[in-house]
C-alpha cells in the first residue's frame, strides 16, 4: 500500500477492498498487464508538460552518409540534461538485437546537465563501445539501437521524393529504431541512482531511462529526415506530425530483465500496491458522471482499434490477442450501458468483467477505468518508489516456532507444488560468464545446479519449513540459521516480503510450465510499453512512446489522450 504520509491528501477518498495478492501476484495475470496512467513513461510526460520544460537541439552534425553526433537538451526548472546521439554507419552482417552484439546504428548517453566539445569528444571515444568503454558519474544513462531498415529505407525514400509515408507500414512496425539496451543506476561507471534519486523530476522509477528513450525517439525523426534531404535536397519533406506521432522507439528485451521482479520485492509491492490502490479507488466511485462515460467509451473504443492492429507471429499471443478484440466487443457493449444513474457502475462493470473476459481483457478493462478518473489515480505515481539501497539485516531473535507460521502463512500456495518432481524444478537460473547476464537452462539436461541464482522463493520456502519443523519452535531463528546457514537468503526474504501484499509472486519460477516472458511483460507494462510481441518464450519485441507528443508538441498537446490512437487515424477493425 502506498505510504500513508505521501496520500494523506487523498484520505477521504473513497476506496473498495483491494484484490487479493493471491489472485494478482500469479505470473499469468502479470503476463497481462497493460500500460496505464501510472506507466513511467506517462508519469514523465505528464511532468515535463506540466513544469514547462523546454527542449531543443543545440548539436546536429551528422553528415550525408549519416555519420556524425547530435545533441538534444531538457531544461526544467531546476535541472538540465543532454542526451548525446551517435550515429554510425553499420554493415547490414553486424545488425544484432543480442546483448553480445558490439556494434549498433546509433549509441546514445543521458547527461547531466549541459555538454560542452571536450565532454562530446570524450564519450565518442566511449559511448560506441558501450560497455567495452567507460562512462562517468555525468551520465546518467547508456543506450544502443539498430534502424528497422525496412522502415527506415521506405520513410526516407518517400520523403525524399515529396510525398509522406505509407501508414499501413507505419502501424505494421512502428518504430524506425529498436534500442537493444538502455542501461542506468551505475552500470559501466554511470551516475548511481543515489546521485539523482531526490531530485523531484526523477521521484518514481527509471525516469532517468524513460527520457532518454523519449529523447532518442527525436533523433530518429531527424536522422531520417536528414537522410531524406541529402538523398533528394530539391523535392525532400519532413513527415507530417500526425503520421510522426504513430512512430515510437522499438526495444528487444530478453532475460537480463526477468529475475528483476523476483530480486527487487519492496519496489514490485510499490509499483501493484499503487495499481491495485488505483483499481480500488475507481470502483468505489458511487456514480459516474456524462463526462467520465463518454471518455470511457471513447477510449475503449480506440483501444479495440489498438488491439487491431496489433499483430504478432507467436501463436500463444496472438491466440490471446484474437480472445482480446473478442472481450473489447464486449467491453464496448458494456460501456454503451453505463449511465448516470448506475450505482457504484465501474465496480459493476469490474465484476462482470472478472466473469466474462480472458486475463487479457480483464486487465485491459482496469488500465481503462483509470482513465476518466486522473484526480484518483495520478497522484498515487508518487508512492512508485521503494528504499532499497540499505540491506534487510535479519532478526535472528524471533522465535523458530513464529517463522514457521510466518512461512506457513506467505508460502501455502506452494502446498499444491511437489518440488521434488522433475518438473517442478525443471530450470535453472544462473549468470552467464561471458556477458554477467541471467541465463535460464534446463536442469535435467545441462550442468548447471552449481551455478543456480536464488531466483525461486517458493521452492527455497518449503526447504526452510521442511528444516524448521524439525526444529525446536522456542529456538531463535539465529540458533536456527547456524545449523541450516542454507537458508539465510530465504529468512531475510521472508522479514521482507511478509510486510509487502504484493512482494512475492506467487508462482512456482523455476517449473517446466513456466514463460520468462510473462516477467518480462508485467515490468515492461509499467514503462508504458505497447505492442508486446514475443520472439520465443525468453524474449520480445515492444514499441514505447508509440502516439506521444514530441519535445515540440508536449505544450499544446495532452500526452494522456495520446496513448490509444485517434478513430480517424486507426487502421480498419478485422
Amino acid at each position: 500500500m502506498p505510504d500513508s504520509r505521501e496520500t494523506q491528501r487523498a484520505d477521504d477518498i473513497r476506496q473498495a477492498p483491494l484484490r487479493n495478492p493471491r489472485t494478482v501476484m500469479r505470473l499469468a495475470r502479470m503476463g497481462a498487464f497493460h500500460q496505464s496512467r501510472l506507466s513511467f513513461m506517462r508519469v514523465l510526460l505528464r511532468r515535463l508538460k506540466a513544469e514547462g520544460w523546454v527542449i531543443d537541439r543545440p548539436v546536429f552534425d551528422i553528415d550525408d552518409s549519416g555519420v556524425g553526433v547530435a545533441t538534444y537538451r531538457a531544461r526544467g526548472p531546476q535541472a538540465t540534461y543532454t542526451l548525446v546521439a551517435f550515429a554510425h554507419q553499420l554493415a547490414d552482417d553486424q545488425r544484432s538485437d543480442r546483448v553480445i552484439a558490439e556494434a549498433w546504428d546509433a549509441t546514445f548517453t543521458l547527461c547531466d546537465g549541459e555538454v560542452d566539445t571536450a565532454q562530446i569528444k570524450r564519450l565518442a571515444g566511449n559511448v560506441p563501445k558501450q560497455e567495452a568503454g567507460r562512462i562517468s558519474e555525468s551520465e546518467l544513462v547508456l543506450s544502443r539501437a539498430n534502424k528497422s531498415v525496412r522502415l527506415f529505407s521506405h520513410v526516407v525514400d518517400a520523403l525524399a521524393a515529396g510525398r509522406q509515408p505509407d501508414l499501413e507500414m507505419i502501424e505494421s512496425v512502428g518504430y524506425l529504431f529498436r534500442t537493444t539496451a538502455v542501461y542506468g543506476a551505475g552500470k559501466f561507471g554511470a551516475a548511481d541512482r543515489a546521485q539523482w534519486s531526490a531530485r523531484p523530476e526523477f521521484s518514481g522509477s527509471f525516469q532517468p531511462e524513460m527520457l532518454a528513450v523519449w529523447l532518442i525517439r527525436t533523433f530518429s525523426i531527424d536522422i531520417v529526415e536528414h537522410a531524406a534531404r541529402m538523398k533528394s535536397p530539391a523535392t525532400a519533406i519532413a513527415m507530417r506530425p500526425d503520421i510522426r506521432r504513430r512512430l515510437g522507439i522499438g526495444n528487444s528485451t530478453g532475460l537480463g530483465m526477468a529475475p528483476f521482479l523476483i530480486n527487487h520485492p519492496r519496489l514490485i509491492n510499490s509499483w501493484i500496491a499503487a495499481r491495485e490502490t488505483a483499481l480500488a479507488r475507481v470502483r468505489a466511485v458511487p456514480a459516474a458522471g456524462p463526462t467520465q462515460i463518454d471518455l470511457f467509451r471513447e477510449l475503449a473504443r480506440r483501444a479495440a482499434s489498438n488491439a487491431n492492429d496489433w499483430h504478432v507471429a507467436d501463436e500463444r499471443q496472438a491466440e490471446r490477442i484474437n480472445r482480446l478484440r473478442d472481450d473489447f466487443n464486449w467491453i464496448i457493449e458494456s460501456a454503451d450501458a453505463v449511465t448516470p444513474e448506475d450505482v457504484s457502475p465501474w465496480d459493476s462493470l469490474y465484476r462482470a468483467g472478472e466473469a466474462r473476459l480472458s486475463l487479457e481483457g480483464q486487465e485491459a478493462l482496469v488500465s481503462l477505468m483509470f482513465e476518466p478518473y486522473a484526480e484518483l489515480v495520478d497522484d498515487l505515481a508518487s508512492c512508485m518508489h521503494a528504499e532499497e539501497d540499505v540491506a534487510h539485516r535479519i532478526d535472528g531473535t524471533v522465535r523458530a516456532g513464529d517463522v514457521l507460521v510466518a512461512l506457513e502463512s506467505q508460502y501455502d500456495w506452494t502446498d499444491s507444488i511437489d518440488f521434488e518432481s522433475p518438473d517442478a524444478q525443471a530450470r535453472v537460473w544462473y549468470v552467464s560468464e561471458e556477458k554477467l547476464e541471467p541465463r535460464l537452462g534446463e536442469r535435467h539436461e545441462e550442468p548447471l545446479e552449481p551455478y543456480e541464482q536464488p531466483l525461486c522463493p517458493g521452492r527455497d520456502a518449503v526447504r526452510m519449513r521442511r528444516n524448521l519443523a524439525e526444529f525446536d519452535p522456542e529456538g531463535s531463528l539465529g540458533a536456527f540459521l547456524v545449523r541450516h546457514p542454507e537458508h539465510r537468503h530465504m529468512a531475510r526474504r521472508l522479514q521482507i516480503v511478509g510486510k509487502l501484499e504484493f512482494g512475492e509472486i506467487r508462482d512456482n519460477t523455476i517449473g517446466a510450465g513456466m514463460i520468462p516472458i510473462d516477467l518480462l511483460r508485467c515490468k515492461l507494462s509499467f514503462f508504458g510499453a505497447t505492442k508486446f510481441d514475443p520472439r520465443s518464450d525468453r524474449w520480445l519485441r515492444i514499441t514505447m512512446y508509440q502516439g506521444a507528443p514530441f519535445p515540440d508538441e508536449l505544450a499544446a498537446l495532452d500526452p494522456d489522450d495520446l496513448v490509444y490512437p485517434p478513430l480517424d487515424e486507426a487502421a480498419p477493425a478485422e
